[in-house]
Order: C-alpha cells, then structure tokens, then sequence
C-alpha cells in the first residue's frame, strides 16, 4: 500500500439528542447545567463500537480545579469486567489529544468529563475511541478549535501497511501505530506506537493516516449536517 492510498473500513454513526438532568434539550445550554451527549461511532472493519458521553461543562471538585481552564477528564470503561493498564494507558493518549483541541480556557474551574464505554472490539480499538470522544464532544457543544479523528497502521512481516486493522492483524503486526490527526491541517496531535520500524516506514504510516484521516473528516461532517438538517 502505497501513501497516498486509504482502505478504511465502513464507517458509521449513531447519536442520541442530547439529556439534561433526564430530559430532552435541543439548543445550547448555559452553566452550570450539565450536559449529556452519546455517540457511537465505529470507523474499524468489524464490529469494533464504542459508546461515549460527555458531561460537562460541569462544578469541578476543588482539588481538581484549574483557575485559567476547564478540567478535561477521560474514563474508559472496558466490555466487561474493571479498567486496567490497558484502559488507563489509552485514557491518558485520549485525554492529552482533547486537551490539544478542546477550548478549555473559554470554561475556566469547570469539569469536562468525556465517558467511553466499548461495546465490542475486534481491532482498532483507541482510534474508534478517539473517533467517538470528538463526535460526543461535537454533540455536546463543547467548543473545540478542530475536530480531531484517530487512524490506526499495522505493518506486517514484509512491510506491508494495513489501515484499521483487525484484532488478528494488530496480533500477527510487526508494528501497530495509532495516530490523533486535526481537521485543519491533519496536523499530529499524538501518536502512540508498538513494535519495530523504521523511520521511512514511520514516515509512510503517518502519510497514510493523514490520507486517511481526510475520509474520516468527511464522514463526519456528512453525518453532523444530516443529523442537524432534520432538527
């Protein structure tokens, strides 16, 4: 697979109005009422799905309160069982790429908490979240400066790129690298990697995610103005 080429897997949306205190609200909502917004996008072949809400801007306890900027938190919730390493690893790369494109300083001793629940995965798991916490952020109506999206590359024994790959193919990778990209100039925002590679192969991963990125984008602004079209 070439840089410039992109074989993303089906791509998908499902978002609920947004809940305020257990009642349905369509406009904007002032502080300090908190509000709720669920997404469940999936952009990895298979049944990779995560659901996410956001709450917020919302009171912050004191201990945790920032003076200049709302503070940004994330909790992953695994299928089943408690959060681990694993969860607590992806919650930190999750929480660092919204920081870098949330405008927190416009809700300053506030709490912005982004909650992500997988429903299943079968490969491409932190990109499908990180694809999900900016569509519930968008929901929300929390102000960001861009729209972000999470791409994941393999590449297998020979070189050979794979985009969103599959549980099997993460398994069988030589290396597996998640990117977070922006929507203004699929500029990186982080980037979080596994496995050995060279720098032109890093280099040819990070091109097609940039590639890819630009149908992710798309995607979900097709989804956003058929979703706000029929409000």
């Amino acid at each position: 697979m070439g840089p410039g080429e992109s074989n993303l897997g089906p791509l998908a949306l499902q978002a609920n109005i947004l809940t305020v205190n257990g009642k349905n609200a369509t406009g904007s909502l002032s502080l300090p009422t908190p509000v709720v917004a669920e997404a469940s996008p999936a952009v990895s072949p298979g049944d990779t799905s995560v659901l996410a809400g956001v709450y917020g801007p919302a009171e912050v306890k004191v201990s945790k309160e920032i003076f200049n900027k709302a503070t940004l938190e994330v909790i992953l919730r695994p299928k089943t069982g408690l959060p681990g390493v694993p969860e607590k690893s992806r919650e930190r790369l999750i929480r660092s790429t919204c920081e870098a494109v949330v405008l927190g300083a416009l809700h300053p001793r506030t709490s912005i908490t982004v909650v992500l629940q997988v429903v299943s995965d079968a490969g491409s798991l932190l990109a499908c979240c990180l694809n999900a916490a900016c569509m519930a952020l968008v929901d929300a109506g929390v102000p960001m400066r861009a729209l972000f999206c999470g791409v994941t590359c393999a590449l297998d024994s020979d070189g050979t790129l794979v985009l969103d790959p599959t549980t099997k193919q993460e398994k069988e990778a030589r290396a597996v690298l998640t990117f977070a990209l922006d929507s203004v100039e699929q500029k990186l925002l982080m980037s979080t990697t596994k496995g050995l590679y060279s720098d032109a192969e890093l280099q040819q991963c990070l091109a097609a995610a940039q590639a890819a990125a630009q149908h992710v984008f798309r995607f979900f602004r097709e989804s956003l103005q058929r979703r706000y079209s029929k409000s």
